[in-house]
């Protein structure tokens, strides 16, 4: 079965034990290691030659192919005190700052710039400027170095960012959370429709549950992938975004992903959609 998803730690540690053979019954794995806007494009291409059954997207992404796929309640990204970064490199903490100026974020069609332009909406008058898609590794260095005004960064860059310079200008994360009171939902797993989703997600949890049983058994094929990540920031990437949603979305976790994608709805930044197709 084709699968993908990042080589971010958080991913890699919860799908080592499937990739690896450890999950009884789950189907052998063919792994493809792609950052978050690439398989958002691939999501977008169900029938593509080269489109994966089962990937992780943005959950800003889910509204544009819940007709081809479903989305598995366990594997996936979601969390308190985990959300994106708003960083300039002249410290201001106004929004203002941001009217008409060039933003760097890493993909269009993810949740980081979902949630951005929910917030943006509220606080940055007569809008950004201009848009410029990233990497996300590359946005960092581009703001420091004053190529962009601003960057949305997501993943370790929470760890990182002092590193280059930088300046907290806003936590969408703390926004999110202060405005809602529910947790931020970050990627989504799905799988093709034709596919046996239940099972999926049980594989997909068992696999997560085995991670935290066997912490160290994944650290080598962790650090692997994790693209010269210092193990302890490979470590915190992890105690993060690896928590309970990743198990099992449950309630709260099904409303924070209604929350936001009903509010983008309502405000016209993704496709109308019936929203009980988020449950299997």
């Amino acid at each position: 079965m084709k699968i993908a998803f990042s080589p971010c730690p958080n991913d890699t540690f919860i799908f080592h034990a499937w990739v690896h053979g450890l999950i009884p019954g789950a189907p052998k794995l063919d792994v493809r290691y792609a950052d978050i806007d690439i398989t958002n494009g691939l999501a977008a291409n169900p029938d593509g030659p080269n489109t994966p059954e089962v990937m992780k997207i943005s959950y800003a992404a889910l509204p544009y192919v819940l007709s081809d796929y479903a989305l598995l309640p366990a594997g996936g990204a979601l969390g308190r005190g985990c959300g994106p970064l708003v960083l300039t490199a002249n410290g201001t903490t106004d929004p203002a700052y941001l009217s008409g100026r060039r933003v760097a974020v890493p993909s269009e069609r993810s949740t980081a710039y979902l949630l951005f332009r929910l917030w943006a909406a509220q606080n940055v008058p007569g809008g950004v400027g201009e848009i410029v898609v990233m990497p996300f590794d590359q946005i960092m260095p581009a703001v420091r170095d004053g190529k962009i005004d601003a960057g949305l960064v997501i993943h370790e860059a929470r760890f990182t960012y002092q590193n280059y310079d930088l300046k907290l200008m806003t936590d969408l994360g703390n926004w999110w959370e202060s405005d809602t009171g529910l947790p931020i939902p970050l990627g989504a797993i799905i799988a093709r429709r034709d596919m046996d989703a239940h099972a999926l997600a049980g594989w997909a949890r068992a696999s997560v549950e085995y991670a935290w049983a066997h912490p160290d058994e994944s650290r080598a094929y962790v650090m692997e992938h994790a693209q010269e990540m210092d193990p302890d920031v490979a470590a915190q990437h992890i105690g993060l975004y690896v928590n309970e949603f990743s198990a099992n979305l449950g309630d709260d976790g099904y409303g924070a992903i209604t929350a936001l994608l009903g509010r983008a709805i309502k405000e016209g930044l993704v496709p109308e959609f019936d929203l009980d197709l988020l449950r299997i």
